[in-house]
């Protein structure tokens, strides 16, 4: 345990890629073997299952470390970390128990079941003895909660330069169902299990955003471009007669979209396909508005799949007769995935999605500009000799989006942040005028500087009017321009609309609380955008 807190440690402590692949490589080659699997495997988002809930691990250390409710409240409040904050409150170790990461997830799944004192025994006893460092990854073990700041990349990129082996390879190896508790680490970072299950998914490829003049990318006939649809991103594997449904999250997501259960009969056994799980009728893109209706559901019901229906846009094809061809050109890749898609049935709602047409950089930006009216967020350009990488590579795949919406707002409550931000106000919530009140529109962290956060900061504890819990309602003076992806209906807000992707786009200290928004003129964006043609998706 003490050596995967120095780890922890030692990622957490620097910004540098290469520290934190360095810091990887070294914990990897002293670690004990299972413990570099559950290394893996906390990284990768498998979490053990939780033993024990929050609230009585927050009364067991209350009450070992003589703390009141409410000034643990306050600690929490600052600290942001509810794990952290137990391990700082506790008194110092009786002794030291130094055991592997493997055993105390072994210990702790073994407590899931047994009565509630037996369970606070185990815990104190181990509080007692684990250093202060030891402790915040115990009480992380319970929550299953590691956000360490390392990309599934770093992770990846560290395992090979540790065992010399091509990061797809591992990339591949490390996603999908494996179980910690079984598999061996070499078996593992060598993908010896890859086969085993029919239902195994490739890396996605992902684009990053455009970030130069699209002219920079040279002549337009080695690019491809598509509309980048707001969806599901989802692959789609046949194999020995199972279909399988992966959302880019890695949730296993088939019985959600019956719909495409067609594709089990009409797929050939060996094929992979990446593309845009979307609500589609008639052919039209539908919004993400109503494609939420049918997401994460454990049932479907009629209503929702007349009033949703999906349909699949396919971007690529990464196995073809049980080959992996990713490493073939686009140009190719495309070529076959027609070629596979003229097979399926007319009625069957998979379709290609539409490659652009368009003579120079000048016509496709006026083509972009058109983007919401096939309810696109712009423009995909693809190099038409990329192979379908694992993860990001920058220079293959871009993402053009148009501008966002944006609104001005004025911030009425805020809120502390977590980590780094845990001693200063920076989940802040924004609201519009409506008639002579106030209504809340959207939350949002990201966008100030630094400097802009400890200046907002200063201003909530100066300006602070009431407190509720870790909320502080503050006076609204300050005003913000948020940028946002969409406007939609929304029951469960109190303006009976919802942002999508709200973040901050400026701080407008040229503008007054009375020169904000109002409520209708977000209503008047909503009608504008439900009233969009939902043209055909097909290629301009």
């Amino acid at each position: 345990m003490k050596r995967f807190a120095q780890l922890i440690q030692a990622l957490e402590t620097s910004n540098k890629t290469n520290d934190k692949i360095d810091a990887l490589v070294h914990y990897f080659d002293s670690a004990a073997e299972q413990d570099r699997v559950w290394v893996i495997a906390l990284f990768t988002g498998k979490k053990p299952k939780r033993p024990v809930n929050s609230s009585l691990l927050k009364a067991w250390a209350c009450e070992l470390s003589e703390t009141p409710e409410w000034l643990f409240n306050e600690s929490y409040h600052n600290v942001g970390d509810l794990s952290e904050t137990i391990a700082l409150i506790l008194p110092p170790a009786t002794a030291l128990l130094d055991l592997p990461l493997h055993e105390w997830i072994t210990r702790l799944q073994a407590i899931e079941k047994l009565p509630e004192q037996e369970k606070k025994d185990f815990i104190l006893n181990a509080w007692q003895h684990l250093g202060t460092a030891e402790r915040f990854i115990f009480n992380k073990l319970i929550s299953g909660n590691f956000r360490i700041g390392v990309s599934a990349k770093t992770l990846v990129n560290a395992l090979a330069k540790k065992e010399l082996v091509d990061s797809n390879k591992i990339m591949h190896s490390i996603m999908g169902k494996w179980d910690p508790y079984v598999i061996a680490y070499d078996d593992l970072v060598g993908g010896s299990h890859v086969n085993t299950d029919n239902s195994w998914p490739y890396p996605f490829c992902l684009a990053y955003a455009m970030e130069q003049e699209v002219s920079a990318l040279g002549s337009p006939d080695n690019w491809q471009a598509e509309w980048k649809w707001d969806g599901i991103r989802g692959q789609v594997i046949k194999r020995n007669n199972e279909l399988f449904i992966w959302s880019r999250g890695e949730e296993l997501v088939t019985d959600q979209f019956p719909e495409l259960h067609i594709l089990a009969d009409e797929l050939d056994n060996g094929t992979v396909i990446d593309g845009e799980i979307l609500a589609v009728r008639d052919g039209r893109v539908l919004s993400f508005s109503t494609l939420q209706q049918r997401l994460n559901r454990k049932t479907i019901s009629k209503k929702q799949l007349e009033e949703a229906p999906v349909g699949l846009f396919v971007y690529d094809l990464l196995e073809h007769g049980g080959t992996d061809i990713r490493d073939q050109p686009l140009k190719e890749r495309r070529r076959r995935l027609e070629d596979v898609l003229s097979r399926l049935s007319p009625s069957s709602g998979i379709v290609a999605s539409p490659v652009i047409t368009y003579n120079d950089w000048k016509e496709l930006a006026q083509i972009r500009e058109g983007s919401r009216e096939n309810n696109s967020e712009g423009v995909m350009l693809k190099n038409l000799a990329s192979p379908y990488h694992s993860g990001r590579k920058r220079g293959d795949w871009w993402k053009w989006k148009v501008n966002p919406y944006t609104v001005d707002t004025v911030m009425i409550y805020a809120q502390k942040g977590a980590g780094r931000r845990a001693n200063f106000f920076t989940d802040y919530t924004f609201a519009v005028r409506d008639g002579e009140n106030l209504i809340t529109v959207a939350k949002a962290y990201s966008g100030l500087t630094d400097q802009e956060i400890r200046q907002v900061d200063s201003f909530v504890k100066r300006n602070s009017i009431e407190k509720f819990g870790p909320v502080r309602t503050v006076k609204p003076e300050l005003v913000f321009e948020i940028a946002f992806e969409g406007i939609a209906e929304s029951k469960r807000h109190k303006a009976g609309l919802a942002l999508r992707f709200p973040r901050i786009l400026r701080w407008r200290k040229d503008k007054t609380a009375a020169e904000i928004n109002t409520l209708d003129d977000l209503r008047q964006l909503l009608q504008a955008s439900l009233s969009l043609p939902e043209t055909p998706a097909a290629a301009s």
